[in-house]
């Protein structure tokens, strides 16, 4: 399991996600789920990857091998526009299938894998989009801003109560974070190190591009601040009089 994080928002983007893939007693192995494409200088795209292992690395290495190509259909620094981007990588997606999806069938194995795009091209807005295992993709609007992937119910509720497309980056980073500690806790198979980037709106490039390791001094600062003070809202909560 894996959660992952992208945020639309009027000031740019934020995305997070988590680099654990397998966890049990003795079983626990760490992968990069975030992928940041910068090499041209008229955009940047950041695709984050859920599920199957061996499927989203194959679509992403699918991406990177034909990122020299000057076809549109085909490389990421060529596509016109990010739909065409979405429609790319779901390309990639559609046949990584193609070519395991049986094999997998056979062997009682899903086809799992979601991702999520997002970034801007040049004189172009920012957009964002979820990637699904057949292909197909919706994208954010100003009513829901945001795309999760993985193991996305425990921090939901936070980024539900905060986040508008108004939101400053900071503060929507900072909800990112907190949405992540309440996974974090209530989840195993979800775990430090974060992978976190920030793209402000027209820039075409990345202004924090960091690890975010579990000993992080912000990080365990952080969460001790937000459980602290959820504890003490609770005592301050009023008690309903039936009962009493």
């Amino acid at each position: 399991m894996t959660y992952c994080l992208g945020m639309r928002l009027d000031a740019g983007m934020v995305f997070v996600s988590d680099s654990r893939t397998n966890a049990g007693v003795d079983s626990v192995a760490t992968f990069r789920k975030s992928f940041v494409f910068d090499g041209a200088e008229d955009r940047i795209v950041v695709i984050l990857t859920a599920g199957n292992l061996a499927i989203t690395q194959s679509v992403i290495s699918l991406l990177e091998e034909r990122l020299d190509s000057d076809d549109p259909a085909r490389s990421l620094y060529a596509a016109g526009s990010m739909y065409d981007i979405a429609r790319l990588t779901g390309n990639a997606v559609r046949e990584v299938f193609q070519e395991d999806g049986e094999h997998l069938r056979q062997h009682g194995s899903e086809f799992a894998a979601s991702l999520i795009v997002g970034g801007q091209i040049k004189g172009r807005r920012m957009r964002l989009f979820n990637v699904y295992a057949a292909g197909n993709f919706i994208e954010a609007t100003e009513d829901t801003p945001y795309f999760q992937i993985g193991e996305t119910k425990y921090g939901k509720p936070i980024i539900e109560r905060v986040l508008t497309p108004a939101t400053p980056l900071v503060q929507a980073t900072k909800c990112a974070l907190v949405s992540f500690d309440s996974t974090i806790q209530s989840n195993l198979s979800v775990a430090p190190p974060l992978d976190l980037v920030i793209v402000p709106a027209d820039t075409q490039r990345a202004s924090v591009r960091i690890r975010i390791a579990d000993d992080d001094p912000y990080w365990n600062d952080l969460r001790r601040r937000w459980g602290q003070g959820l504890r003490a809202l609770f005592d301050d909560l009023p008690d309903p009089d039936w009962a009493l």
